[in-house]
């Protein structure tokens, strides 16, 4: 492997992660975004992640700041990829999006440029052809807070080049992460196979008005010993991203209920800008949220 310049497409919660682990392990990082707006509060963002990593990794003052140097910001994509060995693509959850970025991304990037998606739902296959590389092209699947929670699932789809697949298994390792190889598709890869059906069960709860969000974490985090309940993990994850996942989830079944559901995050959390943690309230409210606070967990 000789990845030294890496590309991160999408500058949200888990692409400015991404963008500034990578960084931090040495290497040259380019932000890409849709505009210079956007990428302003990326930099926010991303300079908010270096106290995390004096305190949950005793990083130094220097090395946080150096990690932040070794990244530029660009909003033109042509620039942004000149000169990447790998592009990691953490846009929205949005196929659309997805297959006109990819097909963007292929007349721009040099050939030598490895593509991975980031997606946490969908597959590489459903994008392979609109890469243009599709032997160069595969997940990479991050957990949120991925600087303690560094699980790196690798996931080749059947046209995946081993040797590419190898490689970027090397570069997860390389950027701190434990690497996960998945040699079949899945959608939700390991961790959100596991993970999506608990928030799914959670948030019909709420929906059909069985108990609140506090009550359903609640019994969770006592039944099983999770320190985060499905809402507080909804609220990390991202209300947006939920919403998203939620509304593809409607039009795929035709479900009314994913329906219903997806209406409910809009009305009562996105429209009110209740996106979650990133913007100070989701299901909670922080930086003190009820779940952390003395006595959740009793009566």
């Amino acid at each position: 492997m000789n990845y030294q310049n890496i590309t991160v497409a999408g500058s949200g919660v888990l692409g400015s992660q991404i963008a500034y682990q990578t960084a931090f392990k040495g290497f040259n990082v380019s932000v890409y975004d849709i505009n210079d707006e956007v990428l302003e509060r990326a930099k926010e963002r991303i300079n908010g992640l270096k106290e995390h990593y004096k305190k949950d990794l005793n990083a130094t003052d220097e090395e946080v700041n150096l990690a932040y140097e070794r990244i530029s910001f660009n909003s033109n994509l042509s620039k942004a990829v000149a000169n990447a060995d790998l592009v990691i693509e953490a846009i929205p959850e949005v196929v659309q999006i997805k297959t006109d970025f990819y097909n963007e991304l292929g007349k721009v990037a040099p050939e030598k440029t490895i593509f991975a998606t980031n997606s946490s739902t969908l597959l590489p296959s459903q994008f392979a052809d609109a890469t243009g590389r599709p032997a160069k092209f595969l997940a990479l699947h991050f957990a949120n807070e991925i600087w303690k929670n560094n699980t790196a699932e690798v996931m080749k789809h059947p046209g995946t080049d081993m040797k590419v697949f190898n490689e970027v298994i090397e570069f997860a390792k390389a950027i701190g992460m434990v690497a996960l190889p998945l040699y079949k598709e899945q959608p939700g890869y390991i961790l959100n196979s596991l993970l999506v059906p608990l928030l799914d069960a959670a948030q019909l709860l709420l929906l059909n008005e069985v108990a609140d969000a506090e009550t359903i974490d609640k019994t969770w985090m006592i039944a099983t010993g999770a320190p985060q309940g499905p809402f507080a993990i909804l609220d990390v994850v991202g209300i947006n991203t939920a919403y998203n996942i939620t509304l593809a989830k409607a039009k795929a079944t035709g479900s009314q209920e994913y329906e219903k559901l997806a209406e409910l995050l809009k009305s009562e959390y996105i429209d009110k800008g209740k996106l979650g943690r990133a913007t100070g309230e989701g299901f909670y409210t922080y930086p003190n949220p009820n779940f952390m606070k003395p006595g959740f967990l009793e009566n």
